[in-house]
């Protein structure tokens, strides 16, 4: 039910990612997309290492959906999914996650809305992030630096330690 903060709908650039029952999590994470918002765009699925802390390694991906939602609602709905897929949050920031699922970008929103930052900064800091991104939306323009994320992707000089992930 739309609320007075939404507005016409945007494309919106989502980061999933698990390292506890990671096939589980984020395929359930993608049937939970697809029946909420409709038309999915998946990202290929990749195998990365744990990033800040020594963990399992973890599975990542991008998903576009389409919606009206605002920030704080998508983000609140989003927060309610990670919770019943058994997301702990007394864990510090760099831990293991049965699931995680981040907006990296809100249309071509810039800057604080509902308390997240956007686009989020880890979507140029780690392959994990910028990868899947650059699969779904090579030609889509980065709305700060105004390149496109293939073009951020082949210059990436961080870790690439990526690996595809075929999950049956």
């Amino acid at each position: 039910m739309p609320t007075p903060a939404d507005s016409a709908p945007v494309d919106v650039y989502l980061g999933l990612g698990s390292n506890l029952e990671a096939e589980r999590h984020i395929l359930a994470g993608f049937d939970a997309l697809r029946r909420e918002f409709g038309e999915l765009c998946c990202s290929p699925i990749y195998r990365s290492p744990a990033v800040g802390f020594s963990g399992a390694d973890f599975l990542n991906a991008a998903a576009r959906i389409r919606s009206n939602w605002s920030v704080g609602r998508l983000k609140d709905w989003l927060t309610e999914l990670e919770n019943r897929h058994g997301r702990d949050r007394s864990q510090p920031k760099f831990s293991d996650r049965s699931l995680d699922i981040d907006i990296l970008l809100h249309g071509a929103r810039v800057g604080e809305f509902d308390g997240l930052v956007l686009p989020r900064e880890e979507v140029l800091e780690y392959a994990h992030v910028l990868k899947p991104l650059a699969d779904i939306a090579p030609d889509l323009r980065h709305p700060v630096s105004g390149r496109t994320f293939a073009e951020h992707w082949r210059e990436f000089t961080g870790d690439r330690s990526l690996k595809p992930c075929i999950i049956e």
